[in-house]
């Protein structure tokens, strides 16, 4: 019989279960590509003192996105049109990491009133996500936001946010939507997934604040 015993953990007992930023030392970085969102890199890597190799990635400026539940445990989708997968998406509210000095907090209550119309009274950090690490340096902070209110704000959606259509959504058929596949990008699949964990554990005040630190991403400075 074959024996189906699990190796032992390499994690001690009681130690931090945590990702270890440590940028290997670049012989050499090649900028192949500059983009309007992002840039193609091209690093050679020593990795160790006999073996170095090449990676290409891209370098992304960051993004932001916000889970708005309403006090009828409903969430907040919107339908866009994503050119690259040739595909309209029910999705979080989004966006980029592109206004220098505007703290990533701020960043999540602007697109929100932006792309939805609405202000959020109260913002938690949910969840932290490095969507593609193998070959994207991209980080995305997604908050919670709650105490919700109609915003006031006068803004033109333009491109394809022209027909971008919102929706508020029970949040357990969100969840059975995404576990169906019907739902599939991964930030709101993570969003979704990530509250349901929390409501079912410690409960969203254990949350860790909105302006809790943020991923590194090593050799952007």
């Amino acid at each position: 019989m074959t024996d189906q015993t699990s190796p032992e953990p390499a994690l001690e007992t009681g130690a931090a279960l945590r990702d270890e930023v440590g940028r290997r030392s670049v012989a050499a970085r090649r900028t192949l590509h500059e983009g309007m969102i992002f840039d193609l890199v091209r690093d050679t890597v020593d990795f160790t003192a006999e073996v170095r190799f090449d990676r290409e990635y891209l370098c992304h400026t960051g993004a932001v996105a916000v889970l708005a539940l309403d006090e009828q445990d409903r969430v907040l989708l919107i339908r866009q049109y994503r050119h690259a997968v040739g595909a309209t998406l029910w999705e979080i509210p989004a966006g980029l990491l592109d206004r220098d000095g505007e703290a990533p907090h701020r960043a999540a209550l602007r697109e929100l009133a932006e792309e939805a119309g609405v202000s959020a009274t109260a913002l938690r950090t949910l969840v932290d996500l490095r969507p593609s690490p193998g070959g994207s340096d991209e980080v995305i902070r997604v908050y919670l936001a709650t105490g919700l209110t109609a915003a006031t704000l006068d803004f033109e959606r333009t491109d394809e946010e022209a027909e971008l259509i919102t929706a508020w959504v029970p949040l357990q058929e969100a969840i059975t939507a995404a576990l169906d596949g019907r739902i599939t990008n991964a930030t709101t699949v993570s969003a979704l997934l990530a509250l349901a964990a929390v409501r079912s554990g410690e409960g969203i005040a254990a949350l860790r604040p909105a302006d809790a630190p943020f991923l590194e991403r090593p050799g952007r400075d």
